[in-house]
């Protein structure tokens, strides 16, 4: 077993982040990047290659952040290193047709098998945009149905009970508490918001009975990766198809975290349902700038130019660099045994900490399958919602937690809220790496 290498001296990382915070606000232009999250501040990174990454003062890191899961073929891989340096050097992008935009389509829909047709975006969040107009074009409602504690994205509509607070704070299941994840939004743009807890067979067929007849679209994540990683419930994402079907509401599948990562066709195919729409981004432009809405085609042919069209209109939609990245990526997930080793590393790597928690007698749960997982600090044999993730989960232990992994060269955000990747970079050496050195970070933590 590979031993993990102990960090150094982080001065010149903490140096640049002084320089950076004169420049940007609270130096970084995320916050999850920021002292939001790292309290002594970020680790500067400076590049990576493969499943490692480096920072400024030379101290090498195995990464299973992977750009909150948008480097699925880990860091500069040759193949997609090969594709950048030669389309840069024909020019970038020219905001025109290009054979590449066509290219990287027909390659996206052979692997999803529920779309007809895609429009590619910059971003998730113009792709979770996109659908919501869409879907709202397509039925001529407005309103639409969001679980609790699930990110589409920072559109002013979506941005409800996004983020953990005290329990006591959430209202009951029944009638949450509607707690905006941001200022400078007018209260009059959640009232075409239903907001319904996750997970929940009871509470959702009542909110379909009350309102299915009146929602555009109910939106969710196939996995709740905003609360780290929490699946659903056997059956759930299928009841939610029939309900959505009985009731003419647009059922929109957001797979901007999940989309490539467990099955070619995304957790769409993994659990076998057919949503009317699905949005990507992450995995898709492997490491690039990347959104994706697809579909059946009579609800995205709205898009088409005319009087009663649903506008989307981007300088950098389809972005020429980006689309061949997009075709290359693709290509990679077509080898034999992709999916099979991405889902055998994780589960390996699942089971060794859960083995590592129980011999030092830590009450934690190592919650999801295959290629994304958490690690919650937790008296519960499982976390099944937002309420319980708000209730039951010590974030804060789970930061030290981190904390000490960093030290012994395991990188990851000390956010709970988000989730280990496991890219295809990503070997049993590593896995290995990870464990001795989560022995040794429990040991400090116990």
């Amino acid at each position: 077993m590979n031993s993990p290498a102990t960090t150094r001296s982080r001065k010149r990382s903490q140096d640049w982040f002084e320089r950076a915070q004169q420049l940007l606000v609270e130096g970084v232009n995320s916050p999850s990047r920021g002292a939001a999250v790292y309290a002594d501040g970020p680790v500067v990174i400076e590049k990576g290659r493969g499943s490692h990454i480096w920072d400024l003062d030379g101290n090498e890191y195995l990464d299973f952040m992977m750009s909150f899961g948008a480097l699925i073929q880990g860091h500069a891989h040759p193949r997609i290193v090969e594709v950048v340096s030669k389309a840069i050097s024909e020019g970038s992008h020219f905001a025109t047709a290009t054979p590449a935009e066509a290219a990287a389509a027909e390659l996206f829909l052979r692997m999803v098998p529920n779309a007809q047709v895609v429009r590619f975006a910059n971003t998730g969040s113009e792709a979770t945009m996109l659908a919501l107009r869409l879907a709202r074009a397509h039925t001529g409602r407005t309103k639409f149905l969001k679980f609790e504690g699930h990110y589409h994205g920072w559109y002013d509509p979506y941005l409800l009970n996004g983020h953990s607070h005290p329990p006591a704070q959430l209202g009951p299941k029944e009638n949450p508490a509607r707690i905006p994840d941001s200022e400078g939004i007018p209260a009059t743009t959640f009232h075409d918001v239903v907001l319904a807890p996750w997970n929940d067979f009871a509470s959702l067929e009542e909110i379909m009975k009350q309102h299915g007849r009146e929602l555009a679209a109910v939106i969710t994540e196939p996995i709740m990766a905003n609360m780290g990683c929490i699946p659903p419930q056997d059956g759930y994402l299928q009841r939610i198809r029939e309900l959505t079907r009985e009731h003419g509401t647009v059922f929109i599948l957001d797979e901007v975290v999940t989309g490539l990562r467990y099955a070619p066709g995304g957790a769409q195919q993994y659990y076998g349902i057919q949503p009317d729409i699905s949005t990507f981004g992450k995995a898709l432009g492997a490491g690039f700038p990347i959104g994706a809405v697809a579909g059946s085609r009579a609800i995205l042919d709205r898009m088409r130019w005319g009087d009663h069209m649903v506008l989307h209109y981007g300088t950098f939609n389809g972005h020429r660099l980006t689309m061949e990245v997009v075709t290359a990526n693709l290509e990679l997930f077509s080898a034999p045994g992709v999916y099979k080793k991405l889902h055998a590393v994780g589960d390996a790597a699942i089971a060794g900490l859960r083995d590592v928690f129980r011999r030092h007698a830590i009450k934690a749960v190592v919650q999801g399958f295959g290629p994304m997982f958490q690690i919650y600090f937790t008296e519960r044999d499982a976390i099944r919602d937002y309420r319980d993730y708000c209730a039951y989960v010590d974030t804060n232990r789970y930061a030290r937690l981190i904390q000490a992994l960093m030290d012994q060269g395991v990188y990851m955000t000390p956010s709970n809220g988000l989730h280990w990747i496991i890219s295809t970079a990503h070997t049993e050496n590593d896995v290995e790496t990870l464990l001795r050195a989560a022995d040794q970070a429990c040991a400090k933590l116990s």
